[in-house]
């Protein structure tokens, strides 16, 4: 049945729990790429920075950030991308979950443009890239905590800041339930993908944090399919 989605959803993913099985995370993670390649979800965090990389004067190198390990088709993109600009591209994959870590480093054996990091992003030092990026990972944190969660990648990018994220609406969640039903036998798979998208994002929620000084340049555009670029 379809949930209130006037409110984001404070419910809790089983993803977010550091107890899960190393097993059934690598399984949800090789999944959740197939699916975000299938819906083109890389494409926004690709405009975004690209547009910060355009301003900044198209400097010859670059270091991105990513909030979120996660399943890696973003960083795919971004090198394919940086490459045919002729970017010197290096990329930090910022995860708090060992397992994570472990996955995207497994993922990545062998790419020497790529490090991953175990690491919190509330300590990271200002100025500690470029571009900080962060991908399906803001609606992982409460509507309180939102604006810090912003705030700290601001201050840790030297550029500006790319958030991808899911516009919480009807369509994408029934979108969401039916794929998932249909492609997956995954419970982790069958049971976050539709809360992420009831924690997911409206205009109503992202135009009072413009309010905040630290967040007054924040931008934000609704993108194909059912995601938002934003862009501090």
């Amino acid at each position: 049945m379809l949930p209130d989605l006037r409110q984001r959803s404070t419910a809790a993913e089983l993803m977010d729990d550091r107890q899960i099985a190393g097993v059934e995370l690598f399984i949800a993670l090789r999944e959740l790429r197939f699916i975000n390649t299938a819906l083109f979800g890389a494409l926004p965090t690709l405009e975004g920075v690209a547009r910060l990389w355009h301003a900044a004067g198209q400097p010859p190198t670059l270091h991105l950030l990513d909030v979120g390990a996660g399943s890696g088709e973003t960083s795919r993109l971004l090198l394919r991308w940086a490459a045919w600009r002729g970017i010197g591209l290096r990329i930090t994959l910022l995860d708090i979950h060992p397992l994570t870590c472990a996955v995207a480093a497994a993922d990545f054996a062998g790419e020497p443009r790529i490090t991953v990091q175990q690491g919190d992003l509330y300590a990271l030092p200002a100025h500690a890239a470029d571009i900080v990026t962060a991908s399906l990972v803001l609606h992982h944190f409460s509507p309180p905590d939102v604006p810090t969660v912003l705030r700290a990648m601001r201050r840790a990018a030297r550029l500006g800041v790319v958030v991808n994220d899911l516009h919480r609406h009807p369509l994408a969640w029934l979108g969401i339930v039916a794929l998932t039903r249909l492609f997956s036998r995954n419970r982790m798979i069958r049971h976050d993908a539709p809360l992420s998208v009831a924690r997911g994002f409206r205009a109503a929620d992202l135009e009072p944090m413009r309010r905040d000084p630290a967040l007054a340049h924040l931008r934000y555009h609704w993108r194909p399919l059912f995601r938002y670029l934003m862009i501090l």
